[in-house]
């Protein structure tokens, strides 16, 4: 479980949470978190990898319940003090296949991003920190030193009436959203089921999408493709 646990995590959650788990990108320390330190088997820790946290940039993760036990398990296995394991810093993890990440990129990326474009010398700007390279495809907008610059997201609300207020999401969940419109005014409009009509933008969703599709092999392989891109 602890090794299937550390497989997951790493695809899902190392990138905000850090390797070590003690955050670094954006995301909190899980091992002195309330939940963590009182979740048995998952219990706990389940709902919130479940349902996410979009108000604070955590996206929804759907997982089988026993992918949740492995995380679990992979996360009470850190040994809380001392220099253990965890903080082992592999010498690279430029460790994947360059040809291989060429043709995912071509199959997944391109249609968004292009290495004489956007991309041009990403490479370079990552030359002494692949991982963070790494981490800024996987999760860009995380946050961290060298992090894309991607636009906020945005929202649309339509009322019944058919009047439409659109500006930056601040907030949203099942009961309300909030947005901040082009003259800087905050607004709150109550939820209930789909009406109002909510239409969210999120420049980042194509990415999001790509967590649970991704595998080590793939996130490994186009690292290594990426930082050959000059």
């Amino acid at each position: 479980m602890v090794d299937r646990g550390r497989a997951l995590y790493g695809v899902n959650c190392q990138f905000c949470h850090g390797s070590d788990a003690r955050g670094g990108e954006g995301g909190p320390n899980l091992l002195r978190a309330g939940i963590v330190l009182n979740d048995q088997k998952g219990e706990l820790i389940g709902p919130v990898i479940l349902n996410g946290r979009v108000d604070q940039g955590m996206p929804k993760f759907p997982m089988a319940e026993a992918q949740v036990g492995d995380i679990a398990a992979y996360l009470h296995s850190f040994r809380v003090a001392g220099y253990d394991a965890s903080r082992m810093t592999p010498p690279t993890i430029v460790v994947g296949d360059r040809a291989a990440g060429e043709a995912y990129f071509k199959t997944k990326c391109a249609s968004c991003h292009s290495i004489t474009g956007d991309l041009k010398g990403i490479g370079t700007r990552f030359a002494n920190d692949p991982r963070s390279l790494q981490q800024t495809f996987v999760m860009p907008g995380a946050g961290g030193r060298g992090g894309a610059s991607v636009p906020p997201t945005t929202v649309q609300v339509i009322l019944a009436s058919g009047q439409k207020f659109e500006g930056r999401l601040v907030r949203i969940d099942d009961f309300i959203v909030t947005l901040t419109d082009s003259e800087g005014t905050q607004r709150t409009f109550r939820r209930d089921g789909t009406s109002p009509r909510v239409e969210v933008n999120d420049p980042l969703q194509p990415h999001k999408a790509l967590l649970s599709v991704y595998s080590d092999k793939d996130i490994h392989n186009l690292t290594a493709y990426l930082v050959t891109v000059k």
